[in-house]
């Protein structure tokens, strides 16, 4: 199988873009309705309080998992002030929407040549809303990058915070245990720690080295996102953190990873994009796994017939489960 060369849908040039804003069924501040009442999907800016009180449609949010573009501090494209400005609105829009007892996880870039920013700004930031800080999480990269004069930098950061007293579900590993020891007495009995165990595999912990980065040959790759998070991660929180048919939100729906995970878990789930293009993409990558039970598009192009397409869909042609502000 040849693997597809699609460029970086963030970085498309205007006429590229133009062909694949032709296929996409939604506008800045629409939202589309599953057609089986558990989903919605927007096309808006998280920090913008009216859109997100449309999307979220009167539901309490149980538990919200966010990965927001942190590149744009990485580039220098938004200075680190501003970054965290932005990012204290979305994160009262989503403390305005979240249950009396909620999770908020959030993946958090820093930059190791510049001072590990944004991450502690964030995180100053978010010690002033009240939340409970709950964890630090570290998910490493199989790939990473770097010099011979520095250490490879393979870790992605994922803060977790909560309100109240939300649900919590030990998640195990496919980590075989293969350490013996710590004996203990047990109803007279001398034990060791595999005998108390729950299960035959490590417990999750707040790093994470079995999880798979996702890469143009993996099922769930959608080409020319970039940074997509791994369909595993998403999974292991949802699962850790709500409950069946809660309502998860997402305000940075990129590829859908989200979206597909609460699908696949039977949990409800709110999510947007800033960009028609990611929204659409989300759309499709649910709509794909209903059809065909494939998770992405492994070394194919979710937007392929709309790259040769340069006219835009009609309003009277887009479908009645969108809501227009």
């Amino acid at each position: 199988m040849t693997r597809m060369s699609s460029p970086r849908l963030d970085q498309l040039d205007p006429a590229s873009r133009r062909r694949l804003l032709a296929g996409c069924r939604l506008r800045t501040g629409e939202v589309w309705i599953d057609p089986s009442g558990r989903h919605r999907v927007g096309c808006g800016d998280a920090a913008d309080p009216d859109f997100i009180a449309q999307l979220v449609g009167g539901q309490t949010v149980d538990l919200f998992v966010h990965d927001p573009p942190y590149n744009l501090v990485f580039g220098d494209r938004r200075k680190v002030a501003a970054f965290i400005e932005w990012c204290r609105r979305w994160i009262e829009n989503s403390l305005s929407r979240l249950s009396t007892d909620g999770s908020l996880y959030i993946w958090m870039g820093a930059d190791q040549n510049d001072h590990f920013q944004p991450l502690p700004q964030f995180m100053l930031m978010m010690a002033e809303t009240g939340l409970q800080s709950r964890s630090f999480i570290t998910m490493r990269n199989q790939r990473g990058y770097g010099t011979a004069k520095n250490w490879m930098c393979v870790r992605q950061e994922l803060l977790y915070y909560s309100k109240g007293e939300p649900p919590f579900i030990p998640q195990y590993t496919d980590i075989p245990k293969i350490l013996r020891g710590y004996y203990k007495e047990v109803n007279g009995r001398l034990t060791e720690n595999g005998e108390r165990g729950k299960a035959d595999t490590i417990r999750a912990s707040n790093v994470w080295v079995d999880i798979q980065q996702v890469f143009y040959r993996l099922e769930e790759n959608v080409e020319g996102c970039f940074a997509q998070k791994p369909l595993k991660a998403i999974e292991r929180i949802v699962s850790a953190s709500s409950h069946e048919n809660d309502v998860v939100g997402d305000f940075f729906s990129h590829s859908g990873t989200t979206l597909l995970a609460c699908e696949r878990l039977g949990r409800r789930c709110s999510t947007c994009d800033v960009d028609p293009i990611f929204a659409e993409i989300s759309i499709r990558r649910l709509e794909r796994f209903r059809e065909t039970g494939k998770t992405g598009w492994q070394m194919t192009d979710p937007m392929q017939d709309n790259r040769r397409k340069n006219k835009r869909t009609s309003p009277a042609s887009r479908p009645s489960t969108a809501a227009t502000t």
